[in-house]
């Protein structure tokens, strides 16, 4: 995966209802290595990593790349948005498009802080660099992750086998830009 290409980054901070998407900061750190250590969070994604690597390892703001959100709730992280160019992804259909991932910690899951987050993430993705389109990736047996796909315009491309498990392969279709 690569960056997005030619987008300014760090955009302005984009508010949702609830919700701040922003560029990581130093005070981020802890919430990344909780939200990577965390074994919930990684149920679908071949589990968590050590919480001593992620200590010695992380950056001192995590995550600084463009297409990479801290989402923000009343001034904490609570989740992460990537949006990142699949230049080396396992199924061809997914080469060369962006690619939305998400992360959220599980005191945040229930609420729709993902759909709200994702959704704001994609509007910023549609203004920056319309009519491309964006896929996602994710285990079948992960139903939460699943249904926010639906709910966020992705539809099935393929399911394969991977990672020892069924994936599932969604695209949203470009939204063309005004005429």
């Amino acid at each position: 995966m690569t960056d997005l290409g030619p987008v300014a980054w760090p955009p302005a901070p984009i508010r949702t209802g609830r919700l701040v998407l922003r560029e990581s900061e130093a005070r981020d750190r802890a919430a990344f290595i909780e939200l990577l250590a965390s074994p919930e969070v990684h149920t679908y994604l071949g589990g968590p990593r050590p919480r001593d690597e992620l200590e010695r390892e992380l950056a001192e703001a995590p995550g600084r790349w463009p297409g990479s959100f801290v989402v923000d709730l009343d001034g904490a992280m609570i989740g992460r948005i990537l949006l990142r160019r699949a230049t080396e992804h396992r199924r061809p259909a997914a080469v060369g498009k962006a690619d939305l991932g998400y992360l959220f910690l599980p005191r945040a899951w229930g609420f729709g802080y993902a759909a709200e987050a994702c959704a704001a993430a994609l509007d910023w993705f549609d203004g920056v660099l319309p009519g491309e389109p964006v896929v996602l990736t994710t285990q079948t047996a992960n139903v939460s992750s699943m249904r926010l796909a639906a709910k966020l315009g992705f539809t099935e491309v393929e399911r394969f086998h991977a990672w020892d498990a069924e994936q599932w392969l969604g695209l949203r279709p470009p939204v063309r830009p005004p005429a």
